[in-house]
């Protein structure tokens, strides 16, 4: 037994194991395991229990973490939204935002996204993963073991899959697992002569192809908004590319209502922003495989309200958070921070927010993690302490002492 190893002892192990993918979550119908400990064996969770019955199972094993007598593990963290593939700076944007200008009227003044397209078109590949990998870096020292990576800063199809390429290389050189998604449908570019509908059409005649066929993707996102995409154009594309074989999400109801109500009518995976969602499409997630995920950053760096997260709760909604790290609107990328200010805000449960950036995060991205169960891959992070509430309750401040992945254990 060699190869197997004992983590722990462990005062809490919040599990997540059992609970509903969708609606309220209390605190007290939380699964915690208390004075326990971990087994893993090739990656993957063998063992979950008391530690000392662990300890007498697995005599051999060799032991892990058992130099701090107060620790605390939850699921790694999973960042459902992000734009970290980026080059350039928006401080300039910043600037103009905190002295009244609106995300609009910056976008009109030569800011916005088409600033990061033209800086990010004049980086190489190796400079783009360079600076994916600092990010990635940044987000797993939160214990954060799963981040989704848009393009969208390309806008063409040379540029486009360069972006992808390079999430694609980062992932041989981080620990954490990067989850792809084709943002082609960012805006149409001011250096692209057609109309938006032309554009579209070209994302899903030429450059999506590509990108299947590179196999650089299976998800794609749009922007539905003004500046952007409207409703009619953007469920022409979603269809689309949904017949191409894409899973799709869609950037909604950020500045103005309709987009949440497409995703789901469309099936989309999730809907992320939702800041101005109304209270129809709030409605529309009950009972609904569309994810709800709430983009706090993106309130925190321009001054909006939150996504009003306890409505869609108590509507049934399938609820994650996620940071939008983004030079312009959400320059922040700290997952912990912005689930538990939002969480405040909104009145969520710790229970909630929990939930909402590890296993209902997982749901939205499609993959099976965000637990700690039998036969699950080892993802879970480690705090100092006897109370894992004291994670949100620091609101970020209490960092995480070790992130395991797989056979692999690392200190923060």
């Amino acid at each position: 037994m060699t190869d197997i190893k004992l983590y722990g002892p462990f005062c809490e192990i919040v599990t997540m194991d059992g609970l509903s993918l969708h609606g309220p979550l209390q605190d007290h119908e939380l699964p915690v395991i208390r004075n326990a400990g971990i087994v893993v064996q090739d990656g993957k969770v063998l063992d979950i229990g008391g530690y000392h019955q662990l300890f007498k199972k697995y005599a051999a094993a060799e032991r892990v973490l058992t130099e701090t007598k107060h620790q605390v593990v939850v699921p790694a963290f999973i960042d459902c939204h992000t734009h970290i593939c980026w080059a350039g700076n928006r401080a300039n944007d910043y600037a103009m935002r905190v002295s009244g200008k609106s995300y609009l009227e910056i976008a009109k003044a030569g800011g916005g996204i088409m600033d990061t397209v033209l800086a990010t078109r004049s980086a190489t590949q190796e400079e783009l993963v360079t600076l994916i990998l600092k990010r990635t870096e940044s987000l797993l020292a939160q214990g954060v073991a799963i981040v989704e990576v848009k393009s969208g800063y390309g806008l063409d199809l040379d540029n486009e899959l360069k972006m992808l390429r390079a999430i694609k290389e980062t992932n041989n050189h981080t620990s954490a697992k990067l989850i792809p998604t084709f943002l082609g449908a960012h805006i149409r570019p001011k250096d692209f002569e057609g109309t938006h509908k032309k554009y579209l059409a070209y994302l899903v005649n030429e450059v999506a192809p590509r990108v299947l066929e590179e196999g650089l993707a299976k998800r794609a996102d749009i922007f539905v908004e003004e500046g952007a995409f409207d409703i009619e154009l953007s469920e022409w594309y979603i269809k689309e590319m949904q017949k191409l074989g894409f899973e799709m999400t869609v950037h909604a109801d950020q500045f103005s209502s309709g987009g949440a109500s497409l995703a789901v009518e469309t099936g989309c995976i999730s809907a992320d922003h939702l800041e101005s969602i109304d209270e129809h499409s709030i409605t529309k997630f009950r009972n609904s495989k569309t994810v709800a995920i709430a983009l706090p950053g993106a309130s925190l760096g321009l001054g909006m309200a939150f996504t009003p997260c306890r409505q869609l709760l108590d509507n049934d909604a399938c609820v994650a958070i996620a940071t939008d790290w983004n030079p312009g609107s959400a320059p922040m990328g700290h997952l912990l921070a912005q689930a538990s200010i939002i969480g405040a805000n909104e009145k969520m449960s710790i229970a909630e927010t929990l939930a909402a950036i590890t296993y209902r995060s997982a749901y939205a991205l499609r993959v099976n993690a965000g637990t700690i169960r039998i036969g699950d891959n080892a993802r879970f992070t480690v705090y100092e302490g006897d109370d894992f509430r004291n994670i949100f309750y620091s609101q970020g401040q209490l960092h995480p002492t070790h992130t395991i992945i797989g056979d692999e254990c690392i200190q923060h």
